[in-house]
């Protein structure tokens, strides 16, 4: 196997760690979607919100205590 092939692999392995399952839906959590896009997470929240006509009207919600709970005891 290749650097390159490696590499691919442990990327696909981070990005697959960063989903959750949360009210029965796949969630990667904001912050770990401005690392994976290298920009400021105030950024990526601005973008989105500048365009919310873009995504669908369930692509984000926020997280209740309950859900964080449920999440961490995954």
């Amino acid at each position: 196997m290749t650097k390159a092939n490696t590499a691919l692999i442990n990327s696909q392995e981070k990005i697959l760690n960063q989903i959750y399952y949360i009210r029965e839906h796949k969630v990667m959590l904001d912050i770990d979607l401005a690392v994976l896009y290298c920009v400021e997470n105030r950024a990526l929240k601005q973008a989105v919100r500048r365009n919310m006509d873009l995504f669908p009207t369930d692509f984000k919600f926020n997280l209740t205590e309950t859900d964080l709970k449920a999440s961490q005891n995954v």
